[in-house]
C-alpha cells in the first residue's frame, strides 16, 4: 500500500518478503497563520520533527498522505505531489516518484515539509542532510495508525481542529456502518484480490483489518502464517477453488481490468460460491490500497455486500 498500484505493491512486498525541542515561550510565530485552525500554534513537534512555523510549500510523496492533507484543509499549502497521487483531482501532480524518490528532484521544489510513506534509498537521511524537514508516514497496519497520521499532519500543518474533526467523523461513520450487521453463527469467508496473479492480503494487513470489522474470515491467512510474505502472499488457483470463498473482492479493476465476468471465466472459478451467488465485488483500486479518509468508502462497500447475505 504505497504510491504504486496495488498490483505492483503486492508483488514488491512478496519479493522483498517484506523528540526534538519542547515548546518554548510564546513568540509571534505562535499565532495561527491565515487558514489555520484557531488553536494552531507553532513551533510544533511530532516525534523527532519540529517545525518553527506553518509550512507553505509541502511536497507529498504518498497518495494516502496527499488525501489526508487535502481532507484536513491543508491542500493550498501543498505545492507538489508524487506521480501516483491522483486524488483529489486538484492535487498538484508532478513527475516526482514516491516509489523511487530522488533527493535532488524533491529539493528543486524548495519544500518546507516533505511527507513520505517509506524510506527508500535512505531518502529521509538525504533530505535531512539538505535541511529539508521530513515526516515519515509508513503504511498503516490499523485504523488507529491512520487516525494518528491524520492527527500528526493536522498538527504540523496548522490544522489540528480539522484533523480532529476528520478522525471523529471517520470513527463515527465506521461505527454506524458495522453496528447493524447481522450476527452469524458461522463467519463468511473472502478472497481479496490485489492482482490477477492472485496476490492477496492477509488479516495482518491494514486491508485485512478492514474486512475483520465486517466479521469476515480471510482464506489467505494460512498462506502467510509465519509472516514471511509481509502479509501479501500469492495464492494458487487450486487453493482458492478449494477454499471456496463466499466473497471475492476485486481491487484490480482499474489497473488490470478484472471484472466478475473475467473471474467467472477462470478455470474452475465458475463453481465458486462467490461466483454462483453474484458475490464478486468490484472495488476501487486506489481506495482499497490507501489508508486515508476514504477508507470509510471501503468499509461501506464491504458492509453493503455482507449485509445482502441472509444470516
Amino acid at each position: 500500500m504505497s504510491g504504486r498500484t496495488p498490483r505492483l505493491l503486492a508483488a514488491t512486498l512478496a519479493v522483498a518478503a517484506l523528540t526534538l525541542g519542547a515548546c518554548a515561550e510564546k513568540t509571534s510565530t505562535d499565532t495561527p497563520a491565515a487558514g489555520s485552525s484557531p488553536s494552531a500554534t507553532f513551533p510544533v513537534t511530532v516525534g523527532e520533527l519540529t517545525l518553527e512555523k506553518r509550512p507553505e510549500k509541502i511536497v507529498s510523496l504518498s497518495p494516502s498522505a496527499t488525501e489526508m492533507l487535502f481532507a484536513i484543509g491543508a491542500g493550498k499549502q501543498v505545492t507538489a505531489v508524487d506521480d501516483q497521487s491522483n486524488y483529489p483531482p486538484e492535487a498538484p501532480k508532478s513527475e516526482l516518484s514516491g516509489f523511487q524518490p530522488n533527493a535532488e528532484a524533491i529539493a528543486a521544489k524548495t519544500p518546507d515539509l516533505v511527507v513520505l510513506s517509506n524510506d527508500t534509498n535512505k531518502i529521509v537521511e538525504q533530505l535531512t542532510t539538505l535541511k529539508i524537514p521530513v515526516l515519515l508516514t509508513p503504511a498503516a497496519a490499523t485504523l488507529d495508525d491512520s487516525y494518528r497520521q491524520i492527527t500528526d499532519l493536522g498538527a504540523l500543518t496548522g490544522h489540528p481542529d480539522e484533523a480532529a474533526d476528520i478522525t471523529k467523523r471517520m470513527k463515527d461513520d465506521i461505527a454506524k456502518l458495522v453496528k447493524d450487521l447481522p450476527q452469524r453463527s458461522e463467519k463468511l469467508t473472502y478472497f481479496h484480490e490485489v492482482g490477477p496473479e492472485l496476490y492477496t492480503a492477509t488479516s495482518k494487513t491494514f486491508i485485512g483489518s478492514i474486512y475483520a470489522l465486517a466479521g469476515l474470515e480471510n482464506i489467505a491467512d494460512p498462506a502467510d502464517a509465519d509472516g514471511k510474505n509481509g502479509g501479501y502472499p500469492q495464492l494458487s488457483q487450486e487453493v482458492i477453488v478449494k477454499a471456496d470463498p463466499d466473497f471475492v473482492f476485486l481491487a484490480d479493476t482499474k489497473c488490470c481490468q478484472q471484472t466478475p465476468e473475467t473471474v467467472k471465466a477462470r478455470s474452475g472459478w465458475a463453481g465458486l460460491t462467490a461466483v454462483k451467488n453474484n458475490q464478486v465485488i468490484v472495488l476501487d483500486d486506489d481506495i482499497a490500497s490507501r489508508w486515508g479518509p476514504r477508507v470509510v468508502d471501503q468499509v461501506r462497500a464491504i458492509v453493503d455486500a455482507v449485509a445482502k447475505v441472509p444470516a
